[in-house]
């Protein structure tokens, strides 16, 4: 669909406006600068924890893993 995104996971096909995955991107690449960033405004691993669902993950993964989506988006995107 012209104007569009595409995420799919093999079967289904979900589309999402253009707009909204630019804003995503936008969002995810803030998320990725936050996680790595040092100091007061760096997020905390408790908030790490809340943002995978409760869910006790490495930091270093959730922070690379934000880092690919936000890319992913900017390129599908541009």
């Amino acid at each position: 669909m012209p104007g569009s995104t595409t995420l799919g996971a093999g079967h289904g096909v979900d589309a999402i406006e253009h707009s909204d995955a630019q804003r995503l991107a936008s969002v995810m690449k803030e998320l990725h600068r936050l996680l790595e960033l040092e100091g007061p405004n760096r997020i905390t691993d408790p908030q790490v924890a809340a943002l995978c669902g409760g869910q006790s993950h490495h930091r270093d993964e959730f922070t690379d893993w934000v880092g690919r989506v936000a890319v992913a988006l900017e390129k599908a995107t541009s």
